[in-house]
């Protein structure tokens, strides 16, 4: 009985804010899909709880699809899995500064949670952060648009780590 009043409680709270999502999962895939990210969304789904999760994105490019936008909009809660490659996807850097906006301006809930990295390393960009944001510089050394770009994905990366999550290690 109370699965079935808290679906029913889900859904008549996104009806209410006009989001169409309850949640929006951000991963990187490579790392978290085939085991944390997909219980996850499972376990979501049997309570009733309306999860936006993109399993079949292709991550080559710098550009978000329309789409994904509109699902990072109409979430009212973004949980962002920080994961040892999350910052070499462009992709993911990209959808999280769009969540980082979305929580600034429409009040979007954000729980991050650490997949068997240190907080600290994502929110100063240590460890393998830093690593990747040596290729991202590396990449945009002569560019200053790009270099704008990875200087809003280290903001957008401190700030969410800022915000009290949950840490996971994979042992």
């Amino acid at each position: 009985m109370a699965s079935s009043s808290s679906s029913s409680a889900a859904a008549r709270s996104s009806q209410l804010t006009g989001s169409k999502y309850d949640v929006f999962l951000s991963f990187r895939g490579e790392d978290t899909l085939r085991n944390f990210t997909s219980y996850l969304y499972q376990g979501l789904k049997n309570k009733g709880i309306l999860t936006f999760l993109d399993d079949n994105r292709l991550e080559n490019g710098d550009s978000l699809s329309k789409e994904l936008v509109k699902a990072i909009e109409e979430s009212r809660v973004a949980v962002i899995i920080f994961s040892k490659n999350y910052a070499t996807s462009r992709w993911c850097l990209n959808e999280l500064v769009k969540i980082m906006e979305c929580t600034e301006k429409n009040g979007q809930l954000v729980m991050p949670v650490f997949y068997d990295v240190e907080p600290s390393d994502v929110r100063n960009q240590t460890g393998s952060f830093a690593e990747a944001f040596a290729e991202h510089e590396k990449m945009y050394n002569n560019d200053i648009e790009g270099m704008q770009k990875v200087k809003g994905w280290r903001s957008a990366l401190t700030a969410a780590a800022n915000i009290v999550g949950y840490y996971i290690r994979d042992e």
